[in-house]
């Protein structure tokens, strides 16, 4: 990729995220929305750890620490929906795709470049309040070196390419199925379920722990939550996540070249 497509798709990362900017209303909305389930997962969990402490091998701060870590990451990485797929579903379905595919530029680079411009806002807009107030109000495990926190940073970096990966083939699934809603749905749900987001993986117990813990939704939540908590190697979660990231993008690749 030359400099004059490098500068091209940073223009394109720019855009997304005054776009998203531009919705005040909404992401206040979503700041909101974000707080209370926060605190609704929290006291359960609180109820939970309670019970049953060292769950999952995490102590009562840390399953809280991992609850606002999601609360932060749910919007940025577009786990229960929201990110470019239905704007991209809708494009298929219209036929305005072939706009798109005249553009002298990467179809799937632009689109990475524009959810990333999205997932940088919704992180800062949207996911460092909830974050805040939950490490103000409850007891959390926070690490105090610098390098956990750029540890975590480049785990978050690389979920936001697993998520988008994801999210890239399920768009494409319109170009077969003209309506991608109930792809979109089905994926919705097994982001929540397995990336951590309802619970813990490490709580998940026998064979279906093990398995959950090796599919690329757990690189969006559970991986960054455990190299921020000091639960796991970060080298070697990088290289989960980023395994993960290359192949669903080349799979992302071939599915758009056949479409």
């Amino acid at each position: 990729m030359g400099v004059g497509s490098g500068r091209l798709y940073a223009a394109v990362a720019v855009g997304g995220f005054r776009r998203y900017a531009t919705y005040r209303a909404a992401t206040a909305a979503g700041v909101f929305t974000n707080t209370v389930f926060g605190l609704i997962l929290v006291y359960t969990y609180l109820a939970l750890w309670d019970e049953k402490p060292q769950l999952g091998g995490y102590d009562q701060a840390q399953a809280v620490t991992f609850v606002w870590l999601g609360q932060a990451l749910l919007a940025a990485l577009a786990i229960g929906g929201g990110g470019v797929e239905a704007e991209l579903m809708e494009r298929i379905r219209s036929g305005d795709i072939a706009v798109d595919l005249y553009r002298p530029a990467d179809l799937q680079l632009w689109w990475l470049a524009a959810d990333a411009g999205r997932a940088l806002f919704q992180l800062l807009g949207r996911g460092v309040v909830p974050f805040v107030f939950g490490a103000l109000f409850f007891p959390v495990a926070l690490p105090r070196e610098v390098s956990a926190w750029l540890a975590f940073l480049v785990a978050v970096g690389l979920a936001m390419l697993v998520g988008f990966a994801l999210r890239y083939l399920v768009a494409l699934s319109a170009f077969w199925l003209l309506d991608g809603t109930g792809v979109a749905q089905m994926a919705w749900i097994l982001g929540l379920f397995c990336s951590g987001m309802l619970l813990p993986l490490n709580v998940f117990p026998g064979a279906l722990g093990e398995v959950v813990r090796v599919l690329p939704w757990s690189s969006l939540l559970q991986a960054p939550a455990d190299v921020l908590l000091g639960e796991a190697d970060p080298l070697g979660t990088f290289v989960f996540q980023a395994g993960w990231a290359v192949a669903l993008l080349a799979v992302g690749r071939l599915v758009q070249s056949a479409a």
